[in-house]
């Protein structure tokens, strides 16, 4: 009895004990912690999502649509969501791969983090924002996932813009693409994270990338009510987001889809030919009004997730590398359109600006004979009939002159080097500065950079000349001993500025790279006002209300050395070259009474390939407003690729063989409107 009595009294306390305890906890819990919790289990209730802002559209100077959005029902699935599972999300995904139609191994390589060895599609943006796996779901595929949300955890389908571009492939280097913003570019762009939701996608390249912060508008925010299976259950608090502002250009549509179409009848009609730029420069303003480069692309690619295929292509060397504008980045020897720089480089050292000049079929230049095109001789020219006939001996015999009051191999202690420096003052050499990124400098050689390439590369030219080059041996003996010579002589005197050097200068030729867009701006200044301006593509940022922000103006960044007697004297030149001169063939039938053509061809040769055809031009050759520059890698002589693409071009504009593309021959001078709804009124 007492054994019981004791068992009942032990059991007694420690009831009390655990009463006591719980006691305690509650008071821990609901008095202590209580706040906490409270906390807690109201977060758990409320969902923050990010609303991103509707990006701004891309107008030509009409107002036509070179980049626009379009709404498309897009699935998203978060990635860390995801992962937490128990499975990793495979339950999830394979459900997902059902309603979308897509294999799972498909999903999980589109959620993963791109990296150096992951092969497209990955995702390269930030791993804790949302990732957009489909921006072509169905109403009822959407419906699918958002009516079973239990089923779906972590995965979203909601209503997205999704950048679209009516000219197709057209100026498409130009344009740009977006991309998600990766966490090494929020940590590097203050201005960036303070303005990033997350899930809004960056520009890339192009005039998305340049213009990104005014096109990308102001994230905002909806804190959604949901229950414990994450469906919504109401809106608790809402912040709009601003809509980014509108970029206008001072490109036109039409012209552009002119450039497009002559740069590729010019790659069909140049067997060989491997690639082509051109540019349409409003004399006035510096403003672009087209800039086409082939191979080209369709940045629509970019959408949704790239492919491997897709991405290595855009890379591909074969491919002709068609994420790259050659307008901007392609550079090349210029051939005889550098003449105008090489005329004006022979007037600031004293020649006679209308004297006479004998033009034989060979020129001696230290020993080394250096012909005329076909070697024909064309007897005695002023330099007016000197470039309207491309004379290329009459300006071989000024360089070498020129580099013999240099000093020749041993020079004075300030040589003047007239057609460098003349050069480097009609903007070769240096960016252009224009409203894109990436471009590069070109090249105007010289006594200092020779130099300069000396002290760079002698280590290794003096190796290869004791070593030769037995990779090339193998397959081209001849080659290989060509190489090594070269490379010997590069040891010993590679410092040197030599004559020969001097004299393909003053032709465009050996050493000198200038890009489409460079020789375009030396053009512009050279039968415009003299000014040098930066191009401009874009014209003005507009808030989509209508309401003005900036206006983009092409600053002057230098004036040409030369004054407006010599080039009037140039321009009238060029202007007798599409009727009497080197591009009179290419322009045979032209209707010269409606708008006169002026221009320059140029044929420059390349080392195992087939030369690179050139045309510079301006219309009307009395008063020019635009030029346009071609170019066709590989196309040949001048007259025989680039200036027919130019003629195409120029009969587009003025509506030669049909309706004028700049109608009067004129380009847009007024801003479009745009009302107070956004609605953009041409």
């Amino acid at each position: 009895m007492n054994r019981v009595r004791a068992r009942l009294v032990v059991l007694q306390l420690l009831v009390l004990t655990l009463l006591a305890v719980l006691t305690v906890r509650l008071w821990q819990v609901q008095v202590v912690r209580g706040p906490k919790f409270v906390v807690a289990a109201t977060e758990t209730r409320t969902r923050d999502v990010i609303v991103p802002a509707v990006r701004g559209p891309i107008l030509d100077a009409s107002g036509r649509p070179l980049v626009r959005n379009r709404t498309a029902l897009v699935v998203s699935v978060d990635r860390a969501e995801v992962e937490r599972m128990p499975d990793g999300g495979a339950a999830v995904l394979k459900r997902l791969g059902a309603v979308l139609g897509r294999p799972v191994k498909e999903l999980r390589e589109r959620i993963r983090p791109c990296g150096p060895h992951v092969r497209r599609p990955c995702w390269p943006g930030s791993l804790y924002s949302p990732i957009p796996i489909d921006d072509k779901v169905s109403p009822r595929q959407a419906l699918q996932i958002l009516e079973r949300q239990e089923d779906f955890p972590g995965v979203m389908a909601e209503v997205q813009a999704v950048r679209e571009y009516p000219l197709g492939t057209g100026a498409s280097q130009t344009l740009g693409y977006l991309q998600p913003v990766t966490e090494d570019e929020l940590k590097k762009r203050s201005k960036l994270k303070a303005n990033f939701s997350g899930v809004d996608l960056v520009g890339r390249d192009g005039l998305e990338f340049v213009y990104d912060e005014a096109l990308r508008g102001s994230p905002g925010l909806r804190r959604m009510q949901v229950d414990r299976m994450g469906k919504v259950l109401g809106v608790e608090r809402q912040t709009s987001p601003v809509p980014g502002d509108i970029l206008i250009t001072n490109m036109d549509a039409n012209v552009q889809k002119v450039v497009d179409e002559a740069l590729a009848h010019a790659m069909k009609n140049a067997p060989k030919a491997d690639g082509a730029a051109a540019v349409v420069l409003d004399v006035k303003t510096g403003g672009v009004i087209a800039i086409g480069s082939v191979p080209t692309y369709d940045p629509a690619v970019w959408a949704g997730g790239i492919s491997e295929k897709d991405y290595q292509h855009l890379l591909s060397e074969k491919a002709g590398l068609p994420l790259i504008s050659r307008a901007t980045h392609g550079q090349y020897a210029p051939g005889s359109t550098f003449k105008v720089s090489s005329v004006s480089a022979m007037i600031r050292d004293g020649y006679p600006l209308k004297g006479k000049y004998d033009c034989p079929g060979v020129y001696d230049v230290a020993g080394t004979a250096f012909h005329n095109f076909h070697g024909i001789g064309l007897g005695t020219l002023d330099l007016h009939m000197a470039l309207v006939k491309s004379c290329d001996t009459i300006f071989y015999k000024a360089a070498y002159e020129m580099w013999k009051r240099d000093g020749g191999l041993t020079p004075v202690k300030h040589p003047k080097e007239p057609m460098t420096t003349t050069a480097k003052a009609f903007g070769f050499g240096r960016k252009t500065g224009i409203d894109l990124p990436g471009e590069v400098p070109g090249r105007i050689p010289g006594r200092a950079w020779k130099k300069a390439m000396w002290d760079a590369t002698h280590h290794l030219s003096c190796l290869r000349a004791k070593n030769g080059y037995p990779e090339v041996e193998k397959k081209d003996p001849g080659r290989a001993a060509y190489l090594k010579r070269l490379a010997n002589e590069n040891c010993l005197e590679g410092m040197q500025w030599k004559a020969a050097e001097a004299a393909n200068l003053s032709i465009g030729q050996g050493d000198v790279l200038v890009t489409p867009l460079q020789l375009a701006k030396a053009y512009a200044a050279l039968v415009g006002d003299g000014r040098l301006r930066s191009p401009r593509i874009g014209k003005a940022i507009v808030r989509p209300d209508g309401t003005h922000v900036q206006e983009i103006k092409a600053p002057v960044t230098g004036r040409l050395p030369v004054d407006k007697e010599t080039r009037d004297y140039i321009r009238a030149a060029l202007s007798e070259v599409t009727s009497d001169g080197t591009a009179a063939g290419a322009f045979s039938g032209f209707p010269m009474n409606v708008v006169k053509i002026g221009g320059k061809t140029g044929t420059a040769e390349v080392y195992g390939k087939e030369d690179t055809s050139w045309f510079a031009s301006f219309a009307p050759a009395n008063d020019p407003r635009f030029v346009v520059v071609v170019t066709v890698s590989q196309g040949g002589q001048g007259a025989m690729a680039a200036a027919p693409a130019a003629r195409e071009i120029w009969e587009g504009i003025y509506g030669i063989k049909g309706q004028a593309a700049l109608p009067g021959g004129k380009p847009v001078d007024r801003l479009p409107k745009i009302t107070r709804d956004g609605t953009v009124v041409q």
